[in-house]
């Protein structure tokens, strides 16, 4: 099991302590965690990234007031690269939202601006921010995951640690194919607090056996590692234990403190296809 509790990029965490809310703007509350710190532990290197893709975060309390000091309410959508070098923890990530909470903006867009500078800035890449206000129903809908399900195969396990080795093929027969599963369970790299997803997994190549990747899944259940890291791990085992010629790995995983993290990695594609919303977020 991956430990990075006592990582020197660690320290200075929020994570697991007890903290303050601030209710001022208050961008230096961004703490930033190197993508490298679980690259370097899968072998991949950072000029010669395995795969491409986004992170897809979803705020949904976002509040400021107004020029008049009137409270605005906001659902934002930020969307990191995967080539940042950084990535934001989540607890900071939140704290930073609140800190919005008693401050004075003329617009949305002076928001999006103030919040577009300073995620870019942590995380040395372009994010994407999206604001939608509270009625906009129609801004993040619930969609069916697509493909097939592989929740209701009969498997036994006996075993939660994590064996990419046990991965194989169903047959020597070529496919291009989508399947799904709502089991993917992982904890918090320095709480352990459970993180809940749901997971799209496309791929060209040899027939995956359908009970070996449920497993496989499942035994994610005990592991700790952050959201971002997990679907890097399930992308890296797949491509080199089952030599695809094609891979989608895509994650919903719950909101934890009004926020879910949905990351996406892929051979060919650096924007999320899937226009999904599971019904647990």
């Amino acid at each position: 099991m991956t430990d990075y509790s006592n990582s020197p990029d660690l320290k200075g965490s929020v994570l697991g302590q007890s903290t303050d809310y601030i209710d001022q703007y208050t961008p230096s509350l961004l703490f930033p965690i190197a993508r490298k710190l679980n690259r370097d532990a899968l072998a991949i290197a950072e000029d010669a990234l395995p795969f491409k893709g986004q992170d897809s975060w979803t705020g949904y309390e976002l509040s400021w007031l107004n020029s008049k000091g009137k409270p605005v309410v906001a659902i934002g959508t930020f969307v990191f690269p995967c080539q940042s070098s950084h990535i934001i923890e989540s607890k900071s990530f939140k704290l930073y939202l609140n800190s919005f909470n008693q401050t004075r903006f003329a617009s949305f867009d002076k928001v999006k601006a103030a919040l577009t500078s300073d995620l870019s800035a942590a995380v040395n890449a372009g994010v994407v921010v999206t604001l939608y206000t509270a009625d906009d129903y129609n801004c993040l809908p619930f969609t069916a995951l697509p493909g097939t399900c592989i929740d209701e195969l009969d498997i036994t396990i006996s075993n939660y640690e994590i064996d990419a080795r046990s991965l194989r093929h169903a047959s020597t027969q070529h496919v291009t194919e989508t399947l799904h599963s709502h089991l993917l369970k992982s904890n918090c790299l320095i709480t352990s607090q459970p993180d809940w997803a749901s997971i799209i997994i496309r791929y060209t190549g040899q027939q995956i056996c359908h009970e070996s990747l449920l497993k496989y899944l499942i035994s994610f259940r005990t592991h700790n590692e952050f959201h971002e890291q997990c679907v890097e791990r399930i992308y890296c085992d797949l491509m080199q234990q089952l030599a695809l010629q094609e891979l989608e790995v895509y994650a919903r995983y719950t909101r934890r403190g009004g926020l879910d993290i949905n990351p996406y990695r892929a051979t060919n594609n650096d924007q999320i296809p899937f226009n999904v919303k599971i019904n647990r977020q």
